[in-house]
């Protein structure tokens, strides 16, 4: 069993000053995860998403953090590999570098960056961007395992030109692919890719993603392998925060799952917003302003239920409470099926202190229970 810690570097409320505190914070948490005996740390990549992710160049955070840090495996989870995102050679050139400054431990997930509001910034075509994923990951896996890189796909004709420099990993750094669908599953499988899966559903839906991994793995012949070297890890979200008081870890989590859930609502079809925060006929900077507002008013209250989204079912049977009730919730995970344990720490309204504390926790109590087994 693995366990690891992802960023998405949340802000409720967001000001110039609170977000460069926020970076400062992200980058003390990963550093403490090393020495708290994490095996890994992942960054996420999106544009434009006030509230839900203000981590727009995980490259260079993570390059930052690799700096700090000797141990603790380096991940991308994700890139966005969509071309006018990042240029699948791009992405090799400076995933290769990350590997080499590091030591040989970065990992190199793959994903959509699927919200209009990010697809629209940057021009992507939101009809290719499963296409694109696929291609860039096949671009990718050759460009680390040839001398020269030559590609001529469906939708990039490339080379022959040298990709440099070459990663330490051989034959390349573990490849991934973001899932939360049963069709990306079976595509990571196909693939030959571990999946990332960044669900909020609970144990019993875990377990259902992974049969279905399973089946696609032994189903697959091959053929589709955007590398020699496959990986079959398979890696799942747990939303935690662990504190000596039971009560209060579980109204600080909850507090900030439902944050993560109005947040990512709003960017993945506007559910997660209340529908007091939309104005009929308002132009949409009016609109967001008045959304912004809500979700800051309601977020200062306590008690706050988790409720659907369109985009994930929200509840709170997660690992929030005591060291005791994380180990009895990564239990019922591994029977699920996880490989990893990827801990959401920082959610919005989460503050600082119970950061750190749920990642002592987690490092004095949680992982030694399970180291060995």
């Amino acid at each position: 069993m693995k366990f690891s810690v992802i960023f998405e570097a949340q802000l409720a409320d967001p000001t110039v000053e609170r977000e460069h505190q926020l970076i400062r914070d992200c980058v003390e948490q990963a550093v403490f995860a090393e020495e708290m005996g994490f095996d890994r740390i992942w960054a996420v990549e999106h544009h434009g998403l006030l509230w839900y992710s203000h981590m727009t160049a995980p490259e260079v955070f993570l390059t930052w953090v690799a700096a700090r840090t000797r141990t603790i495996r380096i991940g991308h989870g994700v890139v966005c590999m969509p071309f006018n995102f990042n240029h699948p050679v791009r992405v090799a050139e400076r995933a290769a570098m990350l590997d080499l400054l590091s030591g040989g431990r970065l990992d190199l997930g793959a994903g959509r960056g699927g919200t209009r509001q990010e697809t629209s910034l940057c021009g992507v075509d939101p009809d290719r961007t499963t296409q694109e994923v696929e291609e860039a990951l096949r671009i990718i896996g050759k460009s680390w395992q040839q001398d020269e890189l030559e590609h001529h796909g469906e939708l990039l004709d490339i080379g022959p030109h040298p990709i440099l420099p070459r990663p330490v990993q051989r034959p390349h750094p573990p490849l991934f692919l973001a899932c939360s669908r049963t069709e990306t599953l079976v595509q990571a499988a196909e693939l030959g890719v571990g999946a990332l899966v960044m669900g909020f559903a609970g144990p019993e839906s875990i377990a259902a993603m992974r049969t279905a991994y399973d089946a696609a793995v032994a189903a697959r012949d091959g053929s589709r392998f955007v590398s020699t070297a496959v990986n079959d890890h398979f890696s799942v979200l747990c939303p935690t925060i662990v504190l000596d008081d039971r009560e209060q870890a579980r109204r600080t989590g909850i507090r900030g799952q439902r944050f993560f859930a109005q947040s990512i609502g709003h960017w993945y079809g506007g559910a997660g917003i209340p529908d007091e925060a939309v104005v009929p006929g308002a132009d949409e900077a009016a609109e967001l302003h008045r959304a912004a507002e809500q979700v800051v008013a309601r977020l200062h209250e306590q008690d706050i239920p988790v409720r659907p989204t369109a985009t994930a079912t929200f509840h709170a049977d997660h690992a929030y409470g005591t060291a005791d009730d994380a180990i009895a919730y990564v239990r019922r995970l591994a029977a699920a099926g996880a490989d990893e344990i990827m801990c959401l720490v920082q959610m919005g309204t989460v503050p600082q202190e119970a950061c750190m504390e749920t990642l002592r926790q987690w490092g004095e109590k949680v992982i030694p229970h399970f180291r060995g087994l």
